[in-house]
């Protein structure tokens, strides 16, 4: 795609900082990281949001993700725990519309955390449960 940052990276018009390549995705440092050593892993090609990644782009791009978490466990960087972020769409807070996993290396009392809205502790009834669950299976399409 024509103005999409990590395209441009992709193709040498944009600098990265990259840590992992192959044939269907690409590892990079992100440059706005929450912690040292946040990486983010993208397809090669020019894939939007999640439900218009290949399922099998998809099952390659979270195999790398576990590889390269374990990596970054065993670099010496601060992290006693990863946490994995996907943003799909703007409401999702995705920034570019290119899909990319975000690798994050968490430690205790490292400042990152997610807000929760009031609703949260407000627990659904079973028949919320039931009746969600209901129109998901209803749309879920599986080949």
């Amino acid at each position: 795609m024509e103005n999409c940052p990590f395209c441009k990276i992709l193709t040498g018009e944009l600098p990265s900082t990259l840590v992992y390549s192959d044939e269907i995705c690409t590892a990079m440092m992100d440059i706005q990281p929450f912690n040292p050593g946040h990486l983010l892993v993208i397809p090669n090609e020019h894939i939007s949001g999640f439900s218009d990644l290949p399922p099998e782009t998809g099952k390659h791009i979270f195999g790398i993700a576990q590889k390269l978490a374990q990596a970054l466990q065993m670099s010496g960087i601060q992290s006693d725990g990863i946490n994995l972020f996907l943003a799909d769409g703007k409401a999702a807070m995705q920034e570019v519309p290119h899909f990319h996993l975000h690798i994050i290396p968490r430690f205790e009392g490292d400042g990152f955390e997610f807000r929760f809205s009031p609703r949260y502790l407000e627990l659904p009834t079973r028949d919320e449960l039931e009746k969600n669950a209901h129109h998901i299976q209803q749309a879920l399409n599986i080949d």
